[in-house]
């Protein structure tokens, strides 16, 4: 399955499919086949989205 990932309205980053996380010194993350990760900053679960950002986060990004 290819991977993709979906940048969510005034949200995280859902990654779906086949990838492998790591950290900055190239430690990997377990992960499931299908993860949030936080944009925002505020989650306490970094680097993965914890709903945080509700009410506090916004960002709307479109292809161009």
């Amino acid at each position: 399955m290819i991977a993709t990932i979906k940048v969510n309205d005034n949200g995280s980053l859902r990654v779906s499919g086949n990838v492998e996380l790591v950290d900055g010194e190239g430690n990997k993350i377990e992960t499931k086949e299908a993860f949030s990760l936080c944009r925002c900053g505020l989650s306490d679960n970094k680097p993965f989205c914890d709903g945080s950002h509700k009410s506090n986060f916004e960002s709307v990004v479109r292809a161009k």
